[in-house]
C-alpha cells in the first residue's frame, strides 16, 4: 500500500531540483578535468610499475565507490581488490603485501579507520595513492601520489550529503582505470576473457569447434549417393541440409532444403537424381578455428542458413547452421 505524498512536495521543484544537482556535477567534473597534470601520470605509472595488485580501501560512501573502482580495475587489466580498512585493521591488513599498490579513497582525507592503518601501510613498504578532496589531509601527508577530488560545493542543498564528491571520485578512478588500460594495450579479446558470461565474451570466446555439430551428427553424402540417400541423411541429420564429399572428405558441394524445392518447382524427376546432379557447387564453408561470430557474419553475408566446417586439410568435420549459433547466444 502506497503511503501519502507529503504536503511539500512540488513535481516541478523536483525537476528543478534534479537539474541543479546534475549542473552542479557537471560543473564539478569539468574543474576536475582541467586541473589533471603529470601528478595523475605518475599514479599510472606507479600502478604500472606494481608487480603485486592495487588494493583500494574507503569507508562509507568512499567505500562503495572503491569497490566499484575495483571491480573496474580488475575487469581491465590491473589485479584489484577492495578491503574495507575497519577489517584491515583486525586482520584483512594481511591480505596486503609490500609489492601492492594501495588506493586509499576519503574525502576528508581524515577518515579515522583508514588514518588508523597509515602507519602500518608505510611499514610494509607499499606505495600508496590517496584520493581525497583535501591534499592537505593527513592521508594526502601520508600518500606517494596525490589524486585531488575535490568541488567547491556538494549538490546536496544541505552541503553535507557526499554527491559532487564520490561523483569526482568515481570519474578519477575511471580515468586511472582507461589510462591504465591503454598503457597496457589491453583489447577486446582481453576484455571478454574477464567478462565470458557477457555477449562480447560469447562473441570473442566462443569458436565454431565449441557449438558445431561434429561426428555422427555431421550430415555428408558421397558425389554417387542417389536421391533416396540424400534424403535420408538431410532428415536424419536435422540440419536442412547435407554437405556432399569427394573421396578425400573435402566438401565440393552442398544440397539443402531450398535446392530440393527449387528441382521440385522445375519438374525434375528426383528418383533417378543423385547428389553430383542436385548438388550446389562450391560451398560455403568455415574452419573450426574461426570465431563463431565470423560464421554468423559469413552466413549473413552469402544469405544462407547453414555453413559446413572444414579442418586444417579441408575436410569436412562438422556443421553450423542459425539456430546452433541463436542456441550459444553468439547472435
Amino acid at each position: 500500500m502506497s503511503s501519502a505524498l507529503p504536503a511539500t512536495f512540488d513535481a516541478e521543484r523536483a525537476v528543478r531540483m534534479a537539474r541543479r544537482t546534475l549542473e552542479i556535477e557537471a560543473q564539478a567534473l569539468q574543474r576536475l578535468c582541467e586541473r589533471q597534470d603529470a601528478g595523475f601520470a605518475r599514479a599510472v605509472e606507479a600502478v604500472l610499475r606494481c608487480s603485486g595488485r592495487v588494493i583500494v580501501m574507503g569507508m562509507g560512501k568512499s567505500g562503495h565507490v572503491g569497490r566499484k573502482i575495483a571491480a573496474t580495475l580488475a575487469s581491465t587489466g590491473t589485479p584489484a581488490f577492495f578491503v574495507h580498512p575497519g577489517e584491515a585493521s583486525h586482520g584483512d591488513l594481511g591480505m596486503v603485501r609490500p609489492q601492492d599498490v594501495v588506493l586509499a579513497l576519503s574525502n576528508s582525507g581524515e577518515t579515522e579507520e583508514l588514518v588508523a592503518v597509515l602507519p602500518a601501510l608505510k611499514r610494509l613498504g607499499v606505495v600508496l595513492i590517496a584520493l581525497t578532496g583535501r591534499t592537505s589531509s593527513t592521508l594526502a601527508a601520508h600518500a606517494d601520489h596525490v589524486l585531488s577530488n575535490e568541488v567547491e560545493q556538494e549538490a546536496c542543498p544541505l552541503n553535507l550529503a557526499p554527491t559532487a564528491s564520490t561523483t569526482a571520485q568515481l570519474a578519477l578512478g575511471d580515468a586511472l582505470a582507461v589510462a591504465l588500460l591503454d598503457a597496457r594495450g589491453f583489447r577486446e579479446e582481453d576484455f571478454a576473457r574477464s567478462h565470458p558470461g557477457g555477449s562480447l565474451g560469447r562473441k570473442l570466446l566462443t569458436h565454431v569447434r565449441d557449438i558445431m555439430r561434429g561426428g555422427d551428427a555431421v550430415p555428408k553424402v558421397g558425389l554417387d549417393a542417389g536421391f533416396s540417400d540424400v534424403m535420408r541423411e538431410m532428415s536424419a541429420k536435422g540440419i536442412g541440409c547435407t554437405g556432399v564429399v569427394d573421396e578425400a572428405g573435402a566438401p565440393v558441394g552442398v544440397f539443402t532444403d531450398g535446392d530440393l524445392r527449387r528441382l521440385i518447382e522445375r519438374g525434375v524427376e528426383l528418383r533417378h537424381q543423385c547428389a553430383r546432379d542436385m548438388m550446389h557447387p562450391r560451398p560455403k564453408t568455415v574452419s573450426a578455428g574461426a570465431l563463431a561470430v565470423e560464421a554468423a557474419d559469413l552466413m549473413e553475408k552469402a544469405k544462407i542458413h547453414s555453413v559446413l566446417v572444414v579442418d586444417e586439410q579441408g575436410r569436412l568435420i562438422g556443421a553450423l547452421n542459425y539456430n546452433d549459433l541463436l542456441s550459444a547466444k553468439v547472435i
